[in-house]
């Protein structure tokens, strides 16, 4: 007996945006899988955060059609709000407010239930209690990422659009996000990351799309992208360690493997 193929969490169809002269997105097409991590990845300039701010209701496509979670973003753009979460490239947290009380703050925004037990609930989920109660102007770079990333599954979105998370931290932060964001996937929640490092598209996603002079020039798998090339040449060298695994057992932090779980 056969199962049916759920719906796309995401779904964009020959999406197309231009500034003036300057076509930005120039037929867009994809598909995003419930519960599934999707890298779009992409240079700056590429349309990344264009066709971002056009899935979160920002913008309008000039042509084409987008879904969010079965909505579709033009005829049900408040649908597609409430089942969506954008966390930008900074971190938009209160620095004067502590941790908590951000997360309590946006809950009586959204009119959750007992707001400050979700603000102990998600402190707990992201290893934030023992800095709850701490300005969040003293975080570090990671646990400020860490803390705008709780703060948008506030009311249990079932997307969450990662635009370039980790622009600007250090090694060890970047490490922290993405085991943020692995933990988001293994909880059902549906996460599209839009990144121009090579490394998290490959450490994070199920599938990767490269989107590239306004168009989405290959969509697959990690392995389905490889065989794209001809196969690799053995070759046995000695392997010397990079400076970012170096830095990471200076500073006591495990290094991912290239299966992207810490070994």
């Amino acid at each position: 007996m056969s199962t049916a193929t759920p719906a796309p969490a995401i779904r964009v169809q020959g999406v197309e945006k231009a500034y003036g002269d300057v076509a930005v997105l120039r037929g867009v097409d994809l598909d995003v899988a419930p519960g599934s991590i999707f890298a779009l990845l992409g240079s700056n300039g590429a349309g990344k955060t264009t066709l971002v701010k056009i899935l979160a209701t920002l913008l309008r496509a000039d042509t084409g059609a987008a879904e969010v979670n079965g909505f579709d973003v033009r005829e049900r753009p408040g649908d597609v709000r409430e089942s969506i979460s954008l966390t930008g490239q900074f971190a938009a947290v209160d620095e004067v407010l502590t941790g908590r009380e951000n997360l309590v703050l946006v809950g009586r925004l959204r009119h959750v239930r007992e707001p400050g037990a979700v603000a102990d609930h998600l402190l707990e989920r992201f290893d934030l209690v023992d800095a709850g109660d701490r300005r969040a102007g003293t975080y570090s770079g990671g646990m400020r990422r860490r803390l705008d990333i709780a703060m948008s599954l506030i009311g249990d979105p079932p997307v969450v659009v990662l635009d370039e998370p980790t622009t600007g931290l250090d090694p060890q932060a970047r490490i922290e996000v993405w085991r943020t964001i692995r933990q988001l996937a293994e909880s059902g929640t549906t996460v599209l990351l839009t990144t121009q490092y090579l490394d998290e598209a490959e450490q994070l996603a199920d599938r990767i799309a490269i989107l590239h002079g306004g168009r989405i020039v290959q969509n697959g798998t990690l392995d389905e992208l490889k065989k794209l090339l001809p196969p690799a040449r053995v070759e046995y060298v000695e392997k010397q360690p990079s400076l970012e695994e170096v830095f990471l057992a200076l500073v006591g932090e495990q290094v991912p493997s290239a299966a992207g779980e810490e070994s």
